[in-house]
Formats: structure tokens, sequence, C-alpha cells
């Protein structure tokens, strides 16, 4: 099923194939490095919480790092050889391999096996996605683009609250109990005290990506094959130089893409360490982090569904501008809440424990503002993926979403790094997440005199 020429839009197997991309890898970013394995590194498996918050800080680093340096180049090669399913296919093997050895990170072992094996497989994903969202302009009408994207978004995160559920369910047993939270013993004999409830989700994550990826590469349409990869390499080094200076005549798409690395280095500051600020900060265990982030998804779900009919009716740019305010309130609100205080302290709360799960008023507190993030955190990347592909033309697609990707990750070790950097040098995980503010505000305040479709004809809007 190659075609060079797909008239647009495609058939709705072929594009319903392709939004369970979305599906198949969200589990990877919900379970293993959000809400499950990620508090487990910094709360369990590392000496400390802030040692840990620093090690899994400076992790993300070095993967945004990688990231930022091969994306561009990544999307020159795809519109150069055309085909993106073998570069997907290659990248999944890696991102497999990587979430399988994640079993073998046992409390009291070192922490250079899951960092490497982490950054490994969150390199080979995000490189996915480029390949993935650059098929997008060439399936699907412009007009339905923001719906589509942002149904696919919200699809991701309901395959994301599957996988949660199910551990929680099925898999993570209590500490002090043994038992899941319907009261079974975990499958498979899996040992909490040992923490293979958590290092289970990065095998479970590879399985479940590997099985749903299969109707994207069987159903949807794929470009012909083009030049050869020795010479698209070769081309693309020279594609990538052309399209940054193409950049300077495109002064609207510029600023899109300036906006879009600030604030989404906030955003995956957020994605990357917010699990893991609180359980170091509320001494949450799988199953806390668990429900939390059930919680957070159903609302993420929602979000997205929601968003998609607003940014047919408003735009993409309203819609990411409005999850933005969204976001800074809810981190604000996340750093100014403690035991027993809320608001930097002019709220204060009991610090008496009722039992159960999130017994105190201050991890309510903590919920309420998580909730917030996640009405926000879907839509203002899917809008953001919308924005662009509405900006550029599908020839061009491939090489511009790796710069679009590039936006997302070329400063993508800052945000982490500071968050790494400050809880170390002041010994406090509370004003490192504080950083993250900057990076959302500074990103909105450019957005806003950005065009919108952000092409070099529009005026700023």
């Amino acid at each position: 099923m190659n075609h060079s020429e797909l008239t647009l839009p495609a058939s709705k197997k072929a594009v319903r194939s392709w939004m369970l991309f979305d599906w198949a890898a969200q589990p990877f970013f919900t379970v293993v490095i959000t809400f499950i394995f990620g508090p487990y590194f910094v709360s369990r498996l590392a000496s400390d919480p802030v040692v840990g918050q620093a090690a899994w800080g400076y992790t993300v680093t070095i993967a945004g790092l990688a990231i930022a340096l091969m994306a561009p180049v990544l999307g020159a090669i795809a519109d150069a050889t055309g085909a993106r399913k073998r570069w997907i296919a290659f990248f999944a093997a890696l991102k497999i391999s990587a979430l399988l050895l994640l079993w073998f990170a046992a409390p009291g072992s070192a922490l250079w096996l899951p960092m490497l094996c982490v950054i490994v497989a969150m390199i080979a994903a995000e490189f996915s996605i480029v390949f993935n969202d650059s098929m997008m302009p060439r399936l699907i009408a412009k007009e339905d683009i923001g719906r589509i994207s942002n149904l696919a978004w919200g699809l991701g995160y309901l395959g994301g609250l599957v996988v949660l559920f199910s551990v929680l369910l099925l898999l993570a047993g209590n500490p002090a109990t043994g038992k899941t939270l319907i009261g079974i013993t975990p499958l498979f004999g899996l040992d909490a005290a040992q923490g293979e409830d958590a290092r289970i989700t990065g095998p479970y994550a590879a399985l479940w990506y590997f099985i749903f990826i299969l109707p994207m590469f069987l159903f949807t349409p794929d470009s012909s094959k083009g030049v050869p990869l020795k010479t698209a390499i070769t081309e693309s080094i020279g594609e990538l130089k052309n399209t940054l200076r193409e950049l300077k005549q495109r002064a609207g798409l510029l600023r899109f893409l300036v906006a879009r690395m600030i604030y989404q280095d906030g955003v995956n500051g957020l994605l990357a360490l917010g699990g893991t600020f609180a359980a170091g900060m509320f001494g949450w265990q799988t199953i806390e982090m668990g429900i939390y982030g059930i919680l957070l998804l159903f609302v993420a779900i929602g979000g997205c569904a929601y968003a998609g009919r607003l940014d047919t009716r408003m735009g993409s740019k309203n819609v990411i501008l409005l999850s933005l305010l969204c976001l800074i309130v809810a981190t604000i609100g996340i750093i100014s809440t403690g035991p027993g205080y809320s608001l930097f302290g002019l709220v204060q709360f009991s610090v008496v424990d009722s039992g159960g799960l999130f017994a105190t008023d201050a991890e309510k507190a903590y919920i309420v503002f998580g909730l917030l993030i996640g009405l926000a955190f879907g839509p203002v990347q899917a809008s953001s993926r919308s924005f662009m592909a509405r900006s550029v033309s599908a020839d061009e697609a491939g090489r511009y979403f790796g710069i679009y990707a590039l936006a997302g990750r070329a400063t993508a070790f800052l945000a982490p790094m500071a968050v790494a950097s400050l809880t170390l040098y002041t010994d406090s995980a509370r004003i490192g997440m504080a950083a993250l503010v900057v990076f959302l505000v500074g990103g909105l305040a450019i957005l806003l005199k950005a065009p919108y479709p952000a092409s070099s004809s529009n005026q700023p809007s």
C-alpha cells in the first residue's frame, strides 16, 4: 500500500490505523515515565528522593539532547526517502528492547542501567513520533487536522488509562498486604517489595506498543520509496540547512517554533517530573501514583475530546493559549502545596492522617491542581501538532516536522536540567520544580504574537 500521491482524505480505516499509533505509544509515557516506573526510580530505587529526582532529571536531559541533535536530520531524511514505516519499525525495535531491560532494575541495583534504558526508549519513541506525525498532512484534510489530532491524542491517553488500570487492578500489590487494588494476589507472583510491580511496566509497555502499531503498518498508506538512504543522508544535511534558511523568510512559523520550544520544555518537565515530585513529597507508592494517574487521564481524555471541537471553532492557537494558562496556574498550585499547607502557606491544613489513600488534606489539594494539568497537557500538545500541520504543505511535512521535533526538544534538556540542578543546589525539590513556570510563561508570551496558521503570508493575529 505505497502511494506517492494520496488523494485526501485517506480512507477511514487508514486514518484510524494511524490514530492507533498514539494508543500504542502513550502507555510508555504514562506508566514508565510519569506515574509508575519514574516515581519508583526516584523514591525506591535511588538512595533518597533528592538524588533520585536529580538522576531522573539528568536522564531526561541526555535523551532530550540526543533528540534535539538528530530529529531535524531524520525529518529531512524522511522527505528524501519517502517511506516512513521502515523508520518507525527500526525505532520500535530499539524502544521495545530497552523497555524489556527495565525488568532488571531491582532495588539496590545500580542506577546506570535503568537510566540508559530510559534514554534509549525516549529517543526511539520521539523519533518514531517524528515519522508518524509527518504522515498526517498526507492522510487528513486540513480542515479536519485539529479534530483528528486531538482525538488521536485523547485515544493515546485512553490507552495509557487502560494500561494503568490493569497495572493497579492486576499487577501492583500493596507493600503492606501484598494484594492489588481489588484484593487479589498480583498476577505472575509479582513482589511489590522487590519493585516488580513497577519494573513490569517496561515489558508491559513494550508488548502493548508492539501489538497496537501493527494496524498502522498494515492499513495506513505510506509514501513511495524515494532516493537511497546513503544519498538521502547526504542530501538531508543540505536540505536541513535550506530549511533553516527558509525559516528566516517564514517569520510567523519561526515565532511559533520558538514559542513551542520554550513552552514544550515546561510541558515535558511536568510530564517527566510531576509524578516523581509527588512521590517524593508525600511518599506515594505504586497504587497511589497509579490512581493519581488514572484521575489525570480521565480528565485528559475529556480535555482532548472537547479541545478537538474548540480547535475547529477557535483555532489551534487559542486552544494552546488557554491550555498554557491552565498549566501555569496548576504548576504554581502544586509547588505551593506541601504537607499541611497550600498556596505557600496561605491555606493551612490539618496534618492528621485520616487513613486510606490520599489521607491528608494537602494530598487532596495537590490532586485538584493535578487535575488542572490533566485537563490541559493533552490539548496543548495535540493543538500544537495541528497548528504545525496547517502551516506546512504535505511535501515539506517531513523536514518541517523534524524542525518541529527540534523545537520540542532543542532546549528540552534545559527544563529537567534546571529542575535537577536547582534541586541539588537548594536541596529542595519544590524550588527545583518552580523552574518550570518560567518556561510556560515565556512560551505563552512569544506565542501571543505568532500568526495562525503560521505561513509567511499571514500577519500576526
